[in-house]
């Protein structure tokens, strides 16, 4: 996972596995792999008065981190289109012969991103 120090201070601890990143002493846990779409994502943590994370934003929460996943990827290969119809073509249809398949790249957290803010003490 790339790492981000947006201001200095002390930054919540943090550590990853293969799809998840777990925050403090398991305080917070997300499944990042779950949350892949086709488009970015970003995900919130904030800390509220006592210190307890939490995601999402809302009043009287601090920025702790904020994680960036980015858009889901796809290998793409040609393959023939099993409804395939060639007379379709001399008349009016629009059949084609072959199509683009997408296969979806497999999750990897090493493309993610998180982004840190200092927590005052």
């Amino acid at each position: 996972m790339n790492e981000v120090i947006k201001t200095p201070g002390k930054h919540v601890e943090y550590e990853t596995t293969a799809k998840s990143i777990i925050f403090g002493d398991d305080d917070l846990s997300v499944n990042l792999k779950n949350r892949e779409r086709d488009e970015k994502v970003l995900i919130d943590v904030c800390a509220d008065s006592e210190g307890n994370l939490t995601m999402g934003t809302a009043a009287g929460l601090k920025y702790v981190a904020q994680v960036e996943i980015p858009a889901r990827q796809y290998d793409e290969e040609e393959q023939e289109n099993p409804a395939y119809d060639p007379e379709a073509e001399e008349g009016m249809g629009t059949a084609q012969q072959t199509i683009i398949v997408r296969t979806p790249v497999p999750f990897d957290i090493d493309n993610c991103t998180i982004y840190l803010w200092g927590m005052e003490e």
